[in-house]
């Protein structure tokens, strides 16, 4: 772990003037970066600001965190909303887009804004939350919904809200009986991990629920002591957790790094789920990867490390057609390939 020392201690970095006192970028930059903060939120948390190895532009933390003008460079394959959210929202606020459950995008406010993110193009916007009426409208189209066994706190980041907010909307989906389960999905155990406090663990505990938290981590490095301990006041309150983590270029697109984070997720109870492929949203093309290049390391990962260090490999299909594993077939007709490349005959049927 490196340690960053930073012009503006305890605070978090929200513009490029900002970025530049800290040292993370050149002032000759700055013009450019105002270009990209005009159209994508900047947001990098103290914690996250301690990881970046300070002048080192590969740095794999800064890859994910600090903008750059190659986020102006739109890909003809690129879109503003490559996941299909706007047409599967029934109501504002809630995504619908598998019959037994829904998003609900409380905030669209982070603590810390990735530069891959696939909501670019609106979290970070206005004052970020769902106004009273809209989150009424939102539990009702969930209340009025039977077939909705789970709901999906997301944004935006769920935790940056507070505990009484947080309360206040799992009182809300704990008075829907068919509602079973509650995951939220969240950075802010390893960006801001002292919000993960009793207080905001209380809120997200509901009688009769099954509640999951699931973290959005990259690299091996964002599983600090003080990260790991915020997981852990979330586990041994009874909360499980899963793991999510975007492919990316220069961060984790190499056995080691990924098998290390992997190996991290499990050492903190941390079961890892989803290696999500990069999306195609706007201006990251530099950050993605090819699909051969994911399930070669994903074939790496299989016999090198315990299978629960294994996540499923995913696409997100563009336009909101779901999401579909891509990791490599070990079946070909009438043989399998073991996890070290080695072919051996199978009966067909």
């Amino acid at each position: 772990m490196t340690a960053h020392d930073t012009t503006l201690p305890g605070s978090t970095l929200r513009s490029p003037a900002d970025l530049a006192a800290a040292g993370l970028v050149a002032p000759v930059a700055l013009p450019g970066l105002e270009a990209v903060a005009a159209r994508y939120a900047i947001a990098i948390t103290p914690a996250s600001l301690a990881l970046i190895e300070p002048g080192d532009a590969a740095d794999p933390i800064a890859r994910q965190f600090v903008p750059t003008e190659a986020e102006l460079v739109m890909a003809p394959e690129e879109l503003a909303d490559p996941v299909g959210d706007t047409t599967h929202s029934p109501v504002e606020g809630i995504v619908h887009r598998y019959p037994d459950r829904v998003l609900l995008m409380a905030t669209h406010t982070c603590a810390t804004y990735c530069r891959f993110c696939f909501r670019r193009e609106s979290v970070g916007q206005g004052d970020g939350t769902l106004s009273a009426g809209a989150l009424d409208a939102a539990i009702a189209y969930i209340a009025a919904h039977p077939a909705i066994w789970e709901v999906i706190l997301t944004g935006g980041d769920p935790l940056i809200l507070s505990p009484r907010r947080l309360a206040a909307i799992m009182d809300r989906l704990a008075g829907i009986e068919h509602v079973k389960v509650v995951r939220l999905h969240t950075r802010i155990p390893a960006v801001e991990p002292e919000r993960v406090s009793d207080a905001l663990v209380a809120a997200l505990k509901r009688s009769g629920k099954a509640v999951y938290v699931a973290l959005h981590a990259n690299h091996p490095r964002e599983l600090t002591p003080t990260a790991r301990a915020a997981c852990a006041r979330l586990i041994d309150a009874g909360v499980p957790m899963l793991s999510q983590t975007v492919l990316l270029k220069g961060v984790n697109d190499d056995p080691q790094t990924l098998a290390a984070l992997m190996r991290g997720f499990v050492e903190s109870r941390i079961k890892p789920y989803y290696l999500h492929h990069g999306d195609l949203a706007p201006g990251t093309s530099h950050l993605r990867t090819t699909l051969a290049e994911g399930q070669a390391l994903v074939a790496g990962l299989r016999g090198h490390v315990s299978g629960l260090c294994n996540p499923t490999y995913v696409l997100d299909i563009p336009g909101g057609h779901g999401k579909v594993p891509v990791g490599p077939a070990y079946i070909s007709d009438g043989e399998v390939t073991d996890p070290w490349g080695r072919t051996h005959p199978y009966p067909r049927g």
